[in-house]
């Protein structure tokens, strides 16, 4: 009898709809909000503050393709060892990296996401 395939239970399936929504919320508060206002950015040279920091971080964050490189690495690896964690992480920087300019390897991590639900559900002992 083969494996049942993987599948999240509605809980967790609830869970990831939440991540995703977190990341693409994230994603468009700092792109449309932060990054592409020049006045936020003629403001953050002069002040240190909170907002200033995650923009610094975010733009340093994704101009070597992190959010993309970090969706991809985590999907990978749910493909081969399907678990709700790396899904959560796989969504949240894919999501983001859509958003942040990070789109290919972003949309890559998420095709790579649905192929892993095609893998069967890990052996429990």
């Amino acid at each position: 009898m083969p494996r049942p395939l993987y599948r999240p239970t509605l809980r967790q399936t609830a869970c990831l709809a939440v991540l995703a929504l977190a990341g693409l919320g994230y994603g468009f508060f700092m792109r449309y909000q932060v990054i592409e206002q020049s006045s936020i950015g003629i403001a953050c040279e002069t002040s240190g503050n909170w907002l200033c920091a995650n923009r610094r971080t975010v733009i340093t964050l994704f101009t070597p393709q992190a959010f993309g490189i970090l969706a991809l690495c985590a999907a990978a690896l749910n493909v081969l060892r399907p678990s709700v964690v790396l899904w959560g992480a796989a969504l949240l920087s894919g999501c983001a990296g859509i958003v942040l300019y990070n789109t290919a390897l972003s949309a890559l991590a998420m095709a790579l996401l649905i192929v892993s639900l095609a893998r069967p559900a890990p052996e429990t002992s």
